[in-house]
């Protein structure tokens, strides 16, 4: 389905409740506007920075930063269809957009490309020349 750092943004839109595991993400956020995530730089680095330890995190952003394994690692099984196509689109910028952004995302939560191998097929549906410039980092 997603590559790792796609789903890695999931939480831009899909944060989940404390407490438990629930068996869906909140869609307290599904009126996120995801274009002006995409539009505002200094909001898209703030939600950047919190995920990658560098910044402080809003309380939406330290559930996204806590919750990115559990969306690899379940396919983003708990995501509903907004939250998915959000973050689809959201990571699609952000690789086409910002590509060193992705491959730190990357570095940081698919290190060994576990997940980049299992969502190849859909990068390569995407359009989206992940290989190319994976290559340029390593």
């Amino acid at each position: 389905m997603k590559h790792s750092a796609i789903l890695v943004f999931v939480g831009l839109c899909c944060v989940c409740y404390g407490g438990a595991v629930p068996q869906k993400y909140t869609t307290k956020y599904d009126n996120v506007d995801i274009d002006s995530i995409i539009r505002n730089e200094r909001l898209l680095r703030n939600y950047m920075d919190c995920i990658m330890d560098r910044g402080r995190c809003t309380k939406e952003g330290a559930e996204l930063k806590k919750n990115i394994p559990d969306a690899l690692q379940n396919n983003c099984s708990k995501c509903s269809e907004f939250q998915k196509n959000g973050t689809r689109k959201i990571i699609t910028y952000i690789a086409k957009n910002k590509k060193d952004w992705f491959l730190e995302v990357e570095a940081k939560y698919d290190p060994t490309h576990i997940f980049r191998k299992t969502y190849q097929d859909e990068i390569d549906r995407s359009g989206i020349k992940i290989i190319e410039f994976f290559y340029v980092l390593y």
